[in-house]
């Protein structure tokens, strides 16, 4: 396999090029950083973040969600289009 296949068949087996990818995969790396620090601050002082890391997490499971949806009519449609074509 060569390392640009290394690269892009993940991204294509969830309907997304490199960059696509890259975006939607850093936006929910720091957004788990921003719960993880949320959370770690609220351990040490209760009074802040009381409810800011677990939001992050439903937002973040959310749009999971909504992208895994969205993927799945878009295979969907695709299908459908090949049987027509």
């Amino acid at each position: 396999m060569n390392l640009t296949r290394k690269f892009t068949e993940h991204p294509e087996t969830v309907g997304e090029t490199y960059g696509e990818h890259f975006v939607a995969a850093m936006g929910f790396g720091l957004a788990l950083f921003k719960a993880a620090f949320c959370c770690v601050v609220h351990a040490i002082l209760p009074f802040m973040f009381e409810k800011t890391g677990s939001a992050c997490i439903t937002e973040l499971y959310e749009r999971m969600v909504t992208n895994r949806a969205r993927h799945a009519e878009q295979k969907a449609e695709q299908a459908a289009n090949a049987k027509t074509a």
